[in-house]
């Protein structure tokens, strides 16, 4: 019902206008939907941006044209907007919606940081120790939380899944890949299963030698989150290793290194070109 006089109305006292109370009740309306964690519309502008700047390569890693984002003023203030979306979500769930939208919080704002710094050879530049994920911060679910806080203090603590290592990407070589579509709700145990079947069957996440296994330093730094021991490391490895490599994985099981490649995810590197 419209709130003003229809033109068949001749006594105003009949039809009162409404819409002190129909504006209030609208604006609500889309106030919840925003505040919701996994709203479908919410991340269209998240995944567009990947479709554009993340590219699949022959080599089976994905990397990402900082060079022609950090020059797209449009596309860098709708990754501005993206994020700023977060401050006002309700993010205190502990189901499939709130797990992605962390996930896709945590790589938005680490795909902004590489722009605003770019050009770049590593997240670390500019850092003796560590890299920057203490020190970037952003509002989301009402309080300020930085990256590592979204990693260490969230996603891992709250959801206890070790595939969350395959779900945030840190803008390295080394790490699991950034996809080309935003993290949803619908999706997400498959996506996972996915992204952790890629990774440990790629030489990243492991490689087999003679006397033993070469692994990613994701299975050292987080032994914990594999069930706590290089036992478990290897039964999570089996789980998603293709036969092949499944195989020679039970045949030398011994893990005899770690290794991690901080270098940039950058499209420049691309041996493809």
């Amino acid at each position: 019902m419209r709130g003003h006089l229809s033109p068949h109305t001749s006594d105003p006292m009949l039809m009162p206008d409404l819409h002190f109370l129909v504006r209030p009740l609208v604006g609500l309306a889309l106030a919840s939907c925003l505040a919701l964690p996994g709203v479908a519309q919410g991340n269209d502008a998240w995944t567009q941006l990947l479709e554009t700047y993340v590219h699949e390569s022959t080599d089976g890693v994905n990397r990402v044209d900082y060079a022609a984002l950090s020059t797209s003023p449009a596309d860098r203030a709708t990754l501005d907007t993206y994020i700023a979306s977060f401050e006002a979500r309700d993010l205190t769930g502990t189901d499939d919606a709130t797990f992605a939208a962390w996930a896709n919080l945590y790589n938005a704002v680490t795909v902004r940081y590489i722009a605003e710094k770019y050009p770049l050879d590593s997240i670390r530049d500019g850092f003796l120790f560590g890299g920057p994920w203490k020190k970037v911060t952003v509002m989301a679910g009402g309080r300020e939380v930085s990256l590592d806080a979204i990693e260490h203090d969230i996603l891992r603590p709250r959801f206890g899944d070790s595939r969350v290592h395959y779900a945030i990407n840190c803008a390295s070589y080394g790490c699991p890949n950034l996809l080309t579509r935003a993290w949803t709700a619908n999706t997400l145990d498959a996506d996972l299963d996915a992204a952790a079947r890629a990774y440990i069957n790629h030489p990243r996440g492991v490689t087999v030698g003679n006397r033993g296994l070469t692994l990613s330093s994701i299975y050292k730094w987080f032994e914990a989150d594999f069930g706590g021991s290089k036992d478990g490391v290897i039964k999570h490895l089996l789980q998603y290793a293709e036969p092949a490599l499944a195989e020679n994985i039970r045949a030398t099981p011994k893990i005899r290194g770690y290794t991690y490649d901080w270098s940039l995810n950058d499209t420049r590197t691309d041996p493809a070109k």
